[in-house]
C-alpha cells in the first residue's frame, strides 16, 4: 500500500446502543481510531441515508441526527459536533461526475455514521462529509462509486462505510444468549470467503450477492449491505484486507467489520 494512502473501513454498526456501551465491537472501533493513520477528513457512507438519487452533506456544521426510537434518553442526548467540509463535498461531486450529486444542506450525520465515529474519534475534531446511497441503483453501480472515490484515500481522506452484512430485523431473537440462524451464518461466511477476491463488478461474488441462496433472508432490503461495496470498490490491487472484529448478534445481525489497507 502507498505509505500515504488512507485505509478504508466497513464497520458493522449494529444497535445504536453501542454508542453507550463498552463491548468488543466498540473497543475494536476505538483501537482503529487509536492505531490507524489520522485522516485529515472522513467520508462516511451510512446505511441510514438511503435516498433516490445521490447527495453529499455540504454544510459547515452538520447536525447530529437521532434517527431511531425506543432507546434511553441518554442516547438522544449524545451529540457528535464534528465539522463539515464543503470543499471536500465539492471534490466528491467532481469525482463522481457525470453522476448528478446534490450538495445537501439539510441532512447531517445519522447514527450509522456518528455511532461509530463517536468511538473512533471521540473528540469530534476531524471534518466529516456523508454520502447518501442511491436506492434506485444496482449493486455494481455502488461498487463503481467506491472506485471513483478511491482517489480520496491518497488525499488524506478516510472512507468509512457503515452497515451490516447480515441485517434482518424481523428475525431478531431477543431473549438471552442466542445462536445465529444457519442462513445468517452461511451468508456471513460467504462474505468472509470472498472479501479478498479481485475482478470486475460484473463477476465479483459480493457484488452479485443476491445470487446466494440465503441473500434474501440475510438482507431483506439492501441498504445495510451496500456500504460494503463502496469499500471493496475503493480497494487497490496492493491493499491487504482484514477483519478487525466480527460476531453475530441476536441471531440475525452480523457485526463483521472489514479493513482495506
Amino acid at each position: 500500500m502507498n505509505d500515504t494512502r488512507m485505509p478504508a473501513l466497513f464497520l458493522g454498526h449494529g444497535s445504536p446502543m453501542n454508542v453507550l456501551e463498552d463491548n468488543r465491537y466498540t473497543r475494536a472501533w476505538q483501537h482503529l481510531g487509536q492505531t490507524l493513520p489520522r485522516p485529515r477528513a472522513i467520508l462516511a457512507v451510512s446505511a441510514h441515508w438511503y435516498t433516490r438519487g445521490t447527495a453529499v452533506t455540504a454544510m459547515e456544521n452538520p447536525r447530529t441526527i437521532h434517527d431511531f426510537g425506543g432507546f434511553p434518553q441518554a442516547l438522544f442526548d449524545v451529540r457528535y459536533p464534528a465539522p463539515g467540509e464543503p470543499a471536500l463535498a465539492q471534490r466528491i461531486i467532481e469525482l463522481l461526475a457525470p453522476i448528478s450529486v446534490k450538495a445537501d444542506q439539510d441532512w447531517g450525520l445519522d447514527h450509522g455514521s456518528w455511532g461509530v465515529l463517536a468511538k473512533m474519534y471521540p473528540q469530534a475534531d476531524i471534518p466529516v462529509v456523508q454520502l447518501s446511497i442511491d436506492s434506485s441503483q444496482p449493486p455494481a453501480w455502488h461498487f463503481e462509486m467506491g472506485r471513483r472515490l478511491a482517489a480520496l484515500r491518497d488525499e488524506g481522506v478516510m472512507i468509512i462505510a457503515s452497515g451490516n452484512v447480515v441485517h434482518n430485523l424481523r428475525m431478531l431473537r431477543w431473549q438471552g444468549a442466542v445462536s445465529a440462524y444457519p442462513w445468517a451464518e452461511r451468508f456471513n461466511e460467504y462474505v468472509r470467503e470472498h472479501l479478498a477476491e479481485a475482478g470486475e463488478p460484473t463477476s465479483h461474488p459480493l457484488v452479485n450477492y443476491q445470487q446466494h441462496a440465503d441473500a434474501i433472508m440475510a438482507n431483506p432490503t439492501a441498504e445495510h449491505y451496500l456500504p460494503l461495496l463502496y469499500i471493496l470498490g475503493a480497494r487497490s490491487t496492493d491493499d491487504a484486507i482484514s477483519i478487525p472484529v466480527e460476531g453475530m448478534e441476536m441471531g440475525a445481525i452480523s457485526m463483521m467489520s472489514v479493513q482495506v489497507g
